[in-house]
């Protein structure tokens, strides 16, 4: 029997599936959260947020009280929901092709279990096509692609004030995801898949590129002894249409390349602006590390990485170039140290002892609390950011 206003998540305690619950248990869903990883299943049920999401533990507390959210790892439970909304991740492999066997693996096993009355969405960041596959694999029209567009670990923040775009197989199961995301949603568009599917796509990879022409830009600078932090701002002073010029950064996470070699693999490698603008972005940290070792022979030398984490204030390092950095780094056999207040590992230590005891220390994720580290001039400080200044 299903209940009345009722969403599984599968995914639901990943980083998209679980604020995503929370902001539909807020609105007064009963909310299903399905998910593999059993320590964040029993996090959760505790009230304990997994991830650094805002608000998070707040709205997390109050669906607990009033019994709309829970969490499991049985699949089943998705038989008494009339929404199912897949949130898995969708990575690539080491060929850069979308590495779609978890999903599907994950589809064949809905077929035997999904009701034909039921409304499924997908949210997850797909290949192109994949949405007419899996309609042909279940044999179900009620299908939908509703991808998101939210800023991790701003979501719950976020989310009421964007456009949700909307698509689907059919047109019954489109109205119902449009009145599902209209409850937690400014606005919503409604648009053939393909489009959706390319909107998401061109949206995180127009963002990749957009960092890839600043970060090409500092290098040149580099090269050439040139602060590109002050030339870019006489750039935009005064003149508006260089004004969205970001800063230049690691530029990383589980979205931005992802959803940029998706659409390379869509274009069969017949998309040069995107592969040239992952050449750019990966190679930074080496290029940094190239830069100091014009100068410093780094074999008697301690680097310690400060920040592992993909972007600022978050705990994910997926895809983390300060990571592979820190990898890069051991490869070389070069002694190294590390600390991060968000990514929990044994390694870590705390940030003051870690620039005492370096030699070079490079700001590998801009967390605010580094602004406030002191850093003697005798140190050798990489700090792409430009967070000291």
């Amino acid at each position: 029997m299903r209940f009345r206003n009722s969403i599984s998540i599968i995914g639901g305690c990943g980083h998209i599936g679980f604020p995503l619950g929370l902001a539909f248990a807020n609105k007064g869903y009963k909310v299903i959260l399905i998910d593999k990883n059993l320590y964040n299943i029993d996090l959760i049920n505790k009230g304990v947020s997994p991830y650094k999401e805002d608000k998070a533990e707040y709205y997390l507390k109050k669906s607990l009280e009033k019994k709309r959210i829970f969490s499991t790892n049985d699949l089943n439970e998705i038989s008494k929901t009339q929404y199912i909304i897949i949130c898995i991740g969708t990575p690539v492999n080491s060929n850069f092709k979308p590495n779609l066997k978890n999903f599907f693996r994950l589809i064949k096993k809905l077929k035997k279990k999904i009701n034909k009355k039921q409304t499924l969405i997908i949210r997850s960041s797909i290949y192109p096509g994949l949405c007419e596959k899996v309609s042909k694999i279940l044999n179900f029209k009620n299908l939908c692609y509703c991808p998101e567009r939210v800023v991790q670990g701003k979501m719950l923040v976020e989310i009421k004030n964007l456009t949700q775009i909307i698509s689907g197989i059919n047109e019954a199961s489109v109205k119902k995801a449009k009145l599902l995301f209209k409850k937690i949603c400014k606005k919503t568009i409604i648009t053939s898949i393909l489009e959706a599917e390319l909107i998401k796509l061109f949206s995180n990879t127009y963002r990749y590129i957009h960092f890839a022409i600043a970060n090409q830009f500092f290098m040149i600078c580099k090269k050439n002894l040139i602060n590109f932090n002050k030339l870019r701002k006489n750039m935009i002073d005064g003149y508006d249409r260089n004004s969205s010029l970001p800063s230049q950064g690691f530029t990383a996470g589980p979205c931005l390349l992802k959803d940029t070699l998706q659409l390379l693999s869509f274009t069969k490698n017949k998309f040069d602006l995107g592969f040239s603008s992952m050449k750019i972005n990966e190679k930074l940290p080496i290029f940094l590390i190239n830069e100091i070792k014009k100068e410093i022979n780094l074999k008697n030398k301690t680097v310690g990485l400060l920040g592992l984490t993909f972007k600022s204030e978050t705990d994910d390092i997926r895809d983390s170039l300060s990571i592979k950095l820190l990898n890069y780094l051991k490869k070389k056999k070069i002694k190294t140290l590390q600390s991060d207040p968000y990514y929990k590992n044994k390694k870590n230590i705390n940030p003051k002892k870690l620039v005492n005891q370096s030699d070079i220390i490079i700001i590998g994720a801009p967390h605010k609390l580094y602004k406030k580290i002191y850093i003697p001039k005798k140190k050798i400080l990489i700090d792409i950011w430009n967070i000291k200044n």
